[in-house]
């Protein structure tokens, strides 16, 4: 089989006019990449399934720069605190992103794919032709492969056929799926699923919520004075609760601060201070402070996975909590 077979031409680079800012780079257009093998991915800085490629994506922009790869970010904001710049700027830098990224706020560059997935990747050849998308993570062998494929095309000689060596630790290791039992889970109310607090949510409007007697494994639940979003759950008097009965190695939130002030909080699994299963965002105690709008790693499971109840109180107002994800 030839290498275009197996690599059919699924459609032209799309314009990147759309962006609203670049990062790292002069805006690029598909005329100034011609001749360029190119690699788009769409990301948004808090996303978890994207956080575990990083490691990969950061490894192949070194590896083949020089050989002619240019790996470009659109960052399409999922929540309302990406689409700004700084705090873009500043999470991408934190990451070791040096690539050219992309700023899609307004989801042009987007739309211009037809995407719909975080992450997603789009391999295009050295005339300007998509040959190859991945959706999601995982699969990162492959991924190399084509960029090799491309490369080679593209007349650029003695590309190294080697894989990169990567080894992912701390919120960058890859999710333990076999003994994956709990979904992503929404705090707002616009995708919100499970919650379990009596009452059920009260949209845009703040309100004292109580933890129910027990929760069912996915089930989640608010304790305390809280107003619940579309996007995201505000926390308005101290002390404040959210709790989630769930399955995995690790779970994370995505947390922020109305007023960007620090809010602490301290977590409990089953109860007790976490120690040796504390997450890279708490220590054994299960104390932490939201000191910017991010992913935090609570809990990553020491010992046998098995169903657990988080709660995370938090001792000053503000906290916003947007969605759980887990790994």
């Amino acid at each position: 089989m030839t290498a275009t077979a197996e690599l059919p031409v699924e459609g032209e680079l799309p314009e990147l006019a759309g962006a609203t800012a670049w990062l790292n780079s002069a805006p690029l257009t598909p005329a100034g990449l011609r001749g360029r093998v190119v690699v788009v991915q769409f990301c948004t800085f808090s996303c978890i399934n994207w956080l575990r490629t990083v490691p990969y994506v950061r490894a192949w922009a070194a590896k083949y720069r020089d050989a002619g790869l240019v790996l470009i970010g659109a960052h399409s904001p999922e929540f309302p605190f990406e689409h700004d710049l700084a705090k873009i700027r500043a999470a991408l830098g934190d990451l070791g992103i040096e690539h050219p990224v992309a700023v899609d706020n307004d989801f042009v560059v987007w739309r211009a794919f037809d995407n719909a997935y975080w992450p997603a990747l789009y391999f295009v050849d050295a005339g300007g032709r998509i040959r190859h998308h991945h959706f999601g993570e995982e699969d990162y062998e492959r991924s190399e492969r084509v960029i090799q494929q491309l490369l080679a095309e593209a007349g650029h000689d003695g590309v190294a056929d080697d894989l990169v060596a990567v080894e992912p630790d701390g919120v960058f290791r890859a999710a333990d799926w076999d003994r994956l039992g709990s979904p992503e889970t929404y705090v707002g109310y616009a995708r919100a699923t499970g919650f379990a607090s009596p009452g059920g949510i009260s949209p845009d409007r703040g309100r004292v919520y109580a933890e129910p007697p027990r929760l069912a494994l996915n089930q989640w639940a608010l304790s305390g004075d809280w107003t619940v979003g579309s996007q995201s759950a505000t926390l308005g008097e101290p002390d404040g609760r959210i709790l989630h009965r769930f399955r995995g190695r690790d779970l994370n939130l995505v947390l922020g601060s109305r007023t960007e002030a620090p809010v602490h909080f301290r977590v409990r699994v089953d109860g007790r201070p976490p120690d040796g299963s504390a997450g890279l965002d708490v220590d054994g105690r299960g104390a932490g402070t939201v000191t910017e709008d991010r992913l935090y790693q609570l809990v990553r499971q020491d010992g046998p996975v098995a169903d657990r109840t988080v709660e995370i109180t938090f001792l000053d107002a503000g906290a916003q909590a947007y969605v759980f994800t887990f790994g």
